[in-house]
């Protein structure tokens, strides 16, 4: 940390900052910089105390739930603040307030806070307890005692856990972050399921029968709990009702929890695993009602505000999508893990179907280092064309790398780009006047390719 006198932040500056931070200037164990954000927001005069809300843990799936869970609280006519992870765009997505991302000038102000904390107590912490810090600050500033937060990678060890929040949801659990979690479904799962304290309620989401055996380990650790899990006391069915005025299908979802029934209520992401991540909001939001944090929402509120539901960079399409000369069509998924593809492939291929063109879409792919590239790819046609490219995350894996890991039953061409522009017009130059671009494998890629299609950040 410097020393001298601090000087204001402004918006481009925290951007700078964290990538500084991210670097670990002092070389310090992640341990110890972890440890350290308890210490911050003492520094700061615990800016989360009295929050209550959930916090939302899993492989896949986070940001969605939280997104329907915002749009359920803010039916029950309170304010709700939200802090999803990562941003597509801009840091200012990582705060929101009834789903809405803080302007600029909000951002830098709590931001600065807390570095002025940060840097007078000489605390080096991880990027991601600034995050948490910073949204915390920020909320007790608009006098907002409500949030729904997304742990980062881990469940106890995120920033995020440090909030105290008391609802602890848990979407689903697979093999991903493998370098920091473990390499086992169930210590993945015990390292995301020890968010949950004492006297916690917990949403169990659908997991795979090692990792529900290692939930119910954990949890037996605990005291004073109340549990439900998803097809046990949480239930839910979803049916087809026509069409909505995008001329796309309407889903209906029923969704059964041990405080009440919920009949009818829309869906309107994509992809039959947003009927999960729905249900999962409403017991969650049930499970606030049950605690006394909010009031029980009127039911034609509740509708109307889960069928304004938007989560961009998951199975978003941009129809009329224009790159220099080129117009055509962008399917964009932020999954990051073969378990996330695997999930949306279905969706992806119906997309390319409906796509109705005697070429096949072309492929934008980008990923960390530590990914399972080959596995993620694996869910798609190997003859449909690949270009490789790098985003300018930390860690992002090379084209080099990625190339190298390529299966050698690939059939289709596969190119190379150094950034996603460049990627982005070598596909819309394969695919043609019309045709269909997909991007996958990092969402980093995905708001790197909404800011290249002029895209604002919601």
């Amino acid at each position: 940390m410097s020393r001298g006198v601090i000087r204001p932040v402004d918006y481009s500056d925290c951007a700078d900052v964290l990538a500084q931070v991210q670097k670990n200037p002092h070389g310090l164990p992640r341990r110890v910089r972890q440890a350290n954000v308890p210490r911050l927001l003492d520094a700061l005069g615990r800016p989360e105390q009295g929050l209550r809300g959930m916090l939302v843990v899993g492989t896949n799936g986070k940001g969605s739930t939280c997104a329907f869970a915002v749009s359920a609280v803010a039916a029950a006519g309170v304010h709700v603040g939200s802090m999803p992870s990562p941003h597509l765009q801009e840091l200012r997505e990582r705060i929101r307030i009834d789903g809405v991302p803080v302007t600029r000038a909000e951002y830098t102000a709590a931001f600065a806070e807390v570095w002025q904390a940060i840097e007078r107590h000489r605390l080096p912490v991880l990027a991601q307890g600034i995050y948490a810090a910073t949204a915390a600050v920020h909320l007790r500033r608009a006098g907002i005692g409500l949030a729904v937060a997304e742990a980062s990678i881990g469940g106890s060890r995120a920033a995020a856990a440090e909030l105290g929040l008391d609802v602890k949801v848990v979407t689903g659990i697979g093999l991903d972050h493998t370098r920091l979690l473990g390499t086992s479904l169930t210590q993945i799962t015990q390292a995301k399921v020890a968010a949950a304290k004492d006297g916690d309620h917990v949403v169990l989401g659908r997991l795979a029968p090692e990792a529900a055996t290692a939930a119910e380990q954990v949890l037996k650790e605990r005291t004073g709990l109340s549990v439900w899990r998803m097809d046990h006391e949480i239930r839910y069915t979803a049916r087809a009702a026509g069409h909505g005025d995008d001329g796309g299908p309407t889903t209906l979802v029923d969704v059964f929890t041990p405080r009440a029934v919920h009949r009818d209520l829309p869906c309107p992401l994509s992809g039959t695993h947003q009927h999960h991540n729905l249900a999962l909001a409403i017991a969650a939001m049930d499970s606030m009602a049950e605690r006394g944090h909010i009031p029980a929402p009127d039911a034609e509120r509740l509708r109307a505000r889960l069928a304004a539901t938007r989560w961009p960079g998951r199975l978003e399409l941009v129809a009329h999508a224009r790159l220099n000369d080129w117009t055509g069509s962008v399917l964009m998924d932020g999954a990051t893990n073969p378990q996330g593809v695997a999930t949306v492939a279905p969706q992806i291929l119906r997309q390319a179907r409906a796509d109705g063109r005697a070429r096949p879409p072309v492929l934008v792919f980008a990923a960390m280092d530590d990914k399972d590239a080959p596995g993620m790819l694996a869910p798609l046609p190997a003859h449909w064309p690949l270009v490789l490219t790098r985003t300018d995350a930390p860690h992002a894996a090379s084209c080099v790398t990625l190339h190298r890991q390529l299966s050698p039953h690939r059939q289709g061409p596969c190119l190379s780009a150094e950034n996603t522009m460049t990627a982005l017009h070598r596909a819309a130059e394969l695919t043609g006047p019309g045709g269909l671009i997909i991007v996958l494998g990092s969402l980093r890629l995905v708001g790197e390719t909404r800011t290249a299609l002029a895209l604002e950040p919601v």
